[in-house]
């Protein structure tokens, strides 16, 4: 279920156009939505550069009470400023009104997809998918990969590749050789797919590959990537 928190206005800071913004809310594992309380007070800021840190936010979901770490709310305005839009503290709660009962032990809810627009939002499409799949600690990889963005959880070393430029062996294989370095498993996803001899090498080193299509969702290219998909691999976190 998809679920837009209450709205509040919102000035650009460059513009001085006012907008009214609602953040979006995001499934927690428990099926939960959990969106970002909004600061009624605060300022919008021009966003001008990136950083993992800025980007994301950490929440807590009011129905189970995890903490995990969500997109930092954020609004193009149409003069082509980058809103960020200010969060009250750092504790959300399940949307008002909401009744979703956790998930039964080894089944999972549907997965949410993220619309992609942006390069940002193939990393959150990305992310909220390996958090969907069970995968915790979310964070910006120690090591920058070659080509795209690389994300971490415990256990698990991902690369996003937001560009229009097949994924080529050299990525495929510099992911591998990074995760082993770390003692990793590793998942790749590419907007634009792979090079024919990167599926053949992803397939031999049993390294999932997924395509990200413009609604966010990730499909699976090769078969350990549909295993790990239908939930056959999928790794779930002893708390």
């Amino acid at each position: 279920m998809w679920v837009m928190s209450e709205s509040v206005s919102v000035r650009c800071p460059a513009c001085r156009r006012e907008h009214l913004y609602a953040a979006p809310s995001y499934p927690c594992t428990c099926g939960a939505p959990v969106a970002p309380p909004l600061d009624r007070h605060g300022t919008a800021t021009a966003v001008t550069h990136r950083a993992w840190a800025e980007d994301w936010v950490t929440l807590q979901c009011g129905s189970c009470g995890r903490r995990d770490q969500w997109p930092r709310p954020e609004l193009g305005c149409p003069c082509g400023t980058v809103l960020r839009i200010p969060v009250a503290g750092q504790t959300a709660t399940a949307e008002v009104g909401t009744e979703v009962a956790p998930a039964p032990a080894k089944r999972r809810l549907p997965f949410q997809p993220v619309t992609i627009r942006t390069a940002r939002d193939a990393v959150t499409a990305a992310a909220v998918y390996l958090r969907w799949l069970g995968y915790r600690d979310i964070r910006r990889a120690d090591q920058r990969p070659p080509s795209g963005i690389g994300i971490a959880a415990r256990g698990l070393l991902a690369q996003v590749d937001p560009t229009v430029r097949a994924a080529s062996l050299r990525d495929v294989e510099c992911l591998w050789l990074t995760a082993m370095t770390e003692s990793a498993a590793c998942v790749y996803f590419s907007l634009a797919g792979y090079a024919t001899d990167a599926r053949t090498r992803a397939d031999a080193l049993g390294m999932p590959l997924f395509v990200l299509d413009l609604t966010g969702t990730p499909q699976p290219v090769n078969s350990v990537a549909g295993e790990l998909d239908a939930g056959a691999l999928h790794r779930k976190e002893r708390d």
